[in-house]
């Protein structure tokens, strides 16, 4: 079992005590980093009125960007099934 891990995560103007495991503290800077990078540029691009608004856009984008990479993946499985079920076929076609 590993030691954990405690550190500490700014994200909109507040900082966040964490306690993790090492594996995880790569991914976990690099999200708060990307949090703060998105933050400042929906911060630059509209008119916000508090941190609470541009918290919502940034977890709303990014909630978006995981949904449509699963709905990618289903549509590339989809496509590999149907190309290996017509190999399968000519395969038992050559085979018969």
């Amino acid at each position: 079992m590993s030691e954990q891990l405690k550190i500490k995560l700014s994200i909109a103007d507040r900082v966040y005590p964490l306690t993790i495991n090492p594996s995880q503290e790569e991914g976990l800077r690099l999200a708060a980093k990307k949090i703060e990078e998105m933050i400042k540029k929906f911060e630059q691009s509209y008119a916000v009125r508090d941190k609470q608004d541009v918290l919502a856009m940034s977890a709303l984008q990014f909630a978006a960007q995981v949904e449509q990479k699963q709905i990618d993946r289903s549509s590339e499985t989809k496509e590999a099934e149907e190309r290996l079920r017509a190999l399968n076929q000519i395969l038992e076609e050559q085979l018969s």
